[in-house]
């Protein structure tokens, strides 16, 4: 189950990686009716995320709404090809369904936050659509884990916080976005590298050998 959900990531970067090569001598660039060449362009975006962790030995993983915030630039390299930097904070983790005679039923919440820097290349198939593939590097500010209860009780994992988790993460990067005038409206699929948890540590118990994922949508407002 966990190589299927890998190889569906994987399959999905790519093929946008596999069409944005395929189409780079087509494309057009992006412009507002105001433009007559190519033009830098720098914005703020924000959006949210549906995450979810690959975790073995789990019955049953729930997807995680979190948001992400932050800025981005669009840099010009040719007719229809951009390179686009972003700084983001960006929040993960996952929902996660327990029932057993020690604990009872109910679900832990993973929540973990992220200052992401994708690096992404963009090529715009028409003036208004565009795909874009690359990685991202982040670093984890923070982290909590709650256990939600059957009845509604809320309680934390007090044991673990940010330094029992791997700071870093690294992964791949697929999307498309349609971009009117100077508004952007995008969806992207992440995978990331890194499993989350530290070997001989409690968050390595909690976590297995997860590693983050999430699809994302986004408006964005270039300046």
């Amino acid at each position: 189950m966990k190589t299927t959900n890998f190889l569906n990531g994987q399959t999905i970067i790519l093929t946008l990686a596999f069409m944005i090569g395929s189409v780079v001598v087509q494309a057009q660039q992006q412009q507002t009716s105001a433009e007559t060449e190519m033009t830098p362009k720098f914005g703020i975006k924000g959006g949210l995320n549906f995450a979810n962790l690959y975790m073995d030995n789990v019955k049953d993983e729930h997807i995680k709404l979190g948001g992400n915030i932050g800025f981005y630039a669009k840099l010009p390299l040719a007719q229809g090809l951009s390179i686009q930097p972003e700084l983001l904070y960006s929040t993960k983790g996952a929902k996660v369904s327990y029932d057993n005679v020690f604990q009872g039923t109910g679900e832990y919440r993973f929540n973990l936050n992220y200052v992401e820097t994708p690096l992404l290349m963009v090529v715009n198939l028409t003036r208004n659509f565009s795909l874009s593939a690359g990685g991202y590097i982040a670093y984890l500010t923070s982290a909590n884990i709650k256990s939600v209860k059957s009845d509604g009780t809320v309680t934390g994992v007090n044991n673990l916080n940010a330094d029992d988790f791997r700071r870093f993460d690294n992964g791949l990067i697929g999307g498309a976005s349609v971009d009117i005038q100077n508004f952007t409206l995008g969806a992207r699929y992440s995978y990331g590298f890194q499993k989350i948890g530290k070997s001989g540590n409690l968050s390595k118990d909690f976590t297995q050998n997860s590693k983050n994922n999430a699809i994302s949508i986004f408006i964005g407002f270039a300046f």
